[in-house]
């Protein structure tokens, strides 16, 4: 099944890859997201359940359009935890319960420009073989918000694998925020992500939580990717 075509952003307002991704989804009811979610947007379901992922990965390659990648700032590890939804228009994207990064300015400026709930964690991200390691620790905010996450990358997905359920959760092309107490959103282009198995080797956080989450029940839904080449557009109503 192919995925849905990626939106175009004509005038990028940034520049990066997200590398080293792995996707972690558990089931959630729609009641409980919808709660924490502005006037606006609408929380979106598959097969009758809202979805939250905690996602894991390198930010690489930042940079402003004519702008180089400077080597220290552009390169540092992140972690969302996020769900999805769809505005009062019907377009679907992302809502960032919060956003945790190894880069104070990073931290900072995404904040100011985007909007988002980023917070300045303690991180790193380490590949060893088809091993990945991801570590967070939330530097300020809710104590001891965190997430060791220990990842077996396994085979691409199968064509019939890249199901409907696979793209629900990954392919999406738009994000949304409350700028002055109205809903926006920016668009995201990159090409389809190379999907593959992911094996979950062991998990303690408390990132959820501190999103006003209750704790997750049962195994996640694992996809990784090594990543995409990724142009965000400025925000939009």
């Amino acid at each position: 099944m192919q995925a849905p075509p990626s939106l175009r952003v004509a005038r990028p307002v940034m520049y990066n890859r997200w590398s080293e991704m792995t996707f972690m989804h558990w089931r959630y009811p729609p009641a409980e997201i919808q709660r924490l979610l502005p006037a606006g947007l609408t929380v979106d379901t598959f097969d009758g359940a809202a979805w939250v992922g905690l996602t894991t990965f390198l930010m690489e390659d930042v940079r402003a359009p004519h702008s180089p990648a400077l080597p220290w700032l552009s390169r540092f590890p992140e972690t969302n935890v996020r769900t999805y939804v769809r505005d009062d228009r019907g377009r679907d994207g992302v809502w960032f319960l919060s956003l945790d990064a190894g880069r104070l300015l990073a931290v900072l400026g995404a904040r100011v420009v985007y909007r988002l709930p980023y917070f300045w964690s303690g991180m790193s991200v380490r590949a060893d073989g088809e091993r990945r390691g991801y570590r967070c620790r939330r530097r300020a905010g809710p104590a001891g918000a965190r997430c060791d996450a220990d990842v077996e990358i396994g085979p691409p997905l199968a064509e019939p694998e890249r199901d409907e359920l696979a793209h629900f959760l990954t392919a999406r092309y738009r994000l949304f925020t409350t700028v002055a107490g109205r809903t926006a959103h920016a668009e995201i282009e990159h090409p389809d992500w190379p999907l593959r198995h992911a094996r979950l080797i062991r998990l303690e956080e408390d990132l959820l939580q501190a999103g006003g989450l209750t704790a997750p029940d049962g195994a996640p839904v694992l996809h990784a990717s090594s990543g995409v080449p990724v142009r965000i557009g400025m925000w939009s109503r």
